[in-house]
Formats: C-alpha cells, structure tokens, sequence
C-alpha cells in the first residue's frame, strides 16, 4: 500500500510540473491552414516558447502564435503568424512588394510576390505589431491586413521548432 502511495504522490507531482510548464513555459501547436505555406504546413506540430515573451519582446521575423483578433464567424482561437512590423514601423504593401520603413523586404521565406491588393503605409503604434502568414497568394491568409496590427498582449509565444513528423524535425 504504501509502494502504491508513492506512485500516487509521484505521478500528482509530475502531473502538476507538466500542467505549470505547459502554462507558462511552453505549449505545442498544431498548424490548421495553409496561411504559412511554404514554410509550414498543415498538422505539422510546433513547439512554442511561452517564456521568451514574458523577458524579452518578439521581433522582425519571429513566427509566433496569437490569439485570433478579428470578430468573423470563421474566427479560430489561435494565429500563426510572421512578424512583420515593429512598434515605430511603417509598413506598406505597393505592387506585390513589402516595404517597412520605406526599405523593400526581401522575403527568403515566401515563394511568390504578395498578390493581394497594395495596402498601406501605416506606421505601427506603441505596444502593437504587424503580422502576416507566408503564404502571399491571394486571399490565402487572414492576417494584419484584414484585423490590422495587433496588440502585444494577443502574442502568446514563439514557435521555435517543427516536431512533427519526424522527417520534417527542424528549428525554424
């Protein structure tokens, strides 16, 4: 009986330990959608770091997982996304290209130019940041464009590795 107790007290502890970590220090995600294409893909999993966030801020580039902003009725729980712009940026979409800070981005990650309509400039506001998904054609994301930038607080994480499957394992 008391073998068994221990197991009890043992797998409570472990139980607890898992529940704090996967609260405030990391989560795993699973893609829905094809908004990041070529860079994701659907029901790849992702290994998401909640605790960079909480010392430091996202940045150019990030990959994170927000919160969804907007009201629709297709509205999911959770974004990924690819930072965009910062606080102080202006981003602008003109021709099929991405402009923040008046500099033309050059995008390693996409694999067309943007071929939705021109959007911008707009200049981010405090406390605020610009997301897009990968995938630039047309109607293939819902992102800043549509719900506009959005709040620090929505940004939950960044997704730092594909876990699954296995033979696509990577740091991203």
């Amino acid at each position: 009986m008391d073998e068994l107790l221990d197991w009890a007290k043992t797998l409570g502890v472990a139980l607890v330990i898992v529940l704090l970590a996967n609260r405030f220090v990391f989560n795993l995600s699973t893609v829905e959608g094809q908004s990041m294409e070529p860079t994701l893909e659907q029901h790849e999993w992702l290994f998401i770091n909640k605790i960079g966030y909480r010392i430091g801020e996202p940045e150019r580039g990030d990959i994170v997982i927000l919160k969804d902003p907007s009201e629709q009725i297709d509205r999911k729980q959770f974004l990924v996304k690819r930072v965009i712009g910062l606080p102080g940026d202006t981003v602008e979409i003109r021709a099929g290209q991405l402009y923040v800070n008046g500099l033309q981005t050059v995008e390693s990650y996409t694999d067309v130019n943007i071929e939705d309509s021109d959007y911008g400039p707009e200049t981010i506001a405090e406390g605020q940041y610009f997301v897009m998904g990968d995938n630039r054609r047309a109607g293939a994301s819902k992102d800043s464009r549509s719900f506009k930038p959005v709040p620090r607080a929505l940004i939950k994480g960044e997704a730092q590795f594909i876990l699954w499957p296995i033979a696509k394992m990577n740091k991203l």
